[in-house]
């Protein structure tokens, strides 16, 4: 079993939201809800694909922990979680260490 805290498990983790967001339609729905939580019936419209479609890329944004889904009647308010930017953000690499680690390498 692989510690939450080491660099391994880290990457991996970064690797699971990278992959969350790899797909157009998933990244095009963060850039919507930046900012703003939308209703999932204005969300239809946004990546113009089919309901069960658009439920599927949901689910994959919900699942990785970066979107949040609050019911309000039969509709559902999307927003992003909190830190889920900061997350993704951390995920990438840093510059500065890969250079490091390129000198060490060499």
């Amino acid at each position: 079993m692989v510690d939450s805290r080491t660099p391994e498990a880290q990457v991996i983790s970064g690797a699971s939201l990278l992959a969350a967001v790899a797909d157009p339609i998933r990244l095009q729905l963060l850039h919507v809800l930046v900012g703003q939580s939308r209703c999932v019936c204005d969300l239809q419209p946004e990546p113009p694909i089919p309901g069960n479609l658009l439920s599927y890329h949901l689910k994959v944004l919900r699942e990785a922990g970066l979107i949040e889904g609050t019911r309000r009647g039969r509709w559902i308010d999307y927003a992003l979680t909190d830190g889920a930017l900061d997350r993704l953000h951390a995920a990438l690499p840093d510059p500065a260490s890969v250079s490091r680690q390129l000198v060490v390498v060499r």
